[in-house]
């Protein structure tokens, strides 16, 4: 069972750094919970591949940074069509 978190965990990073991925994108990709793509990025990954966890990070960061803004642009979209 070890090998297949482990595996899970990288290929869900490198997913992250590939395509931008949010953590819900990525959770539902995978069909698993945001949790665990949570886990897998700050508690597993480091210990298997810390260059790819580092690199999946700075994707993380910046989706973080940004998601005040994809919230009002859902936001705006909902109330246009409701118009």
């Amino acid at each position: 069972m070890r090998d297949y978190i482990e595996e899970r965990a990288e290929e869900i990073g490198a997913y992250i750094v590939e395509s931008g991925a949010t953590v819900r994108q990525t959770a539902k990709k995978f069909g698993v919970s945001k949790s665990t793509v949570h886990k897998d990025i700050t508690e597993r990954l480091i210990k298997i591949n810390p260059m790819l966890a580092a690199r999946t990070r700075i994707v993380l960061d910046l989706n973080k940074a940004e998601r005040h803004i994809r919230g009002g642009l859902a936001t705006k979209e909902k109330y246009r069509h409701q118009v």
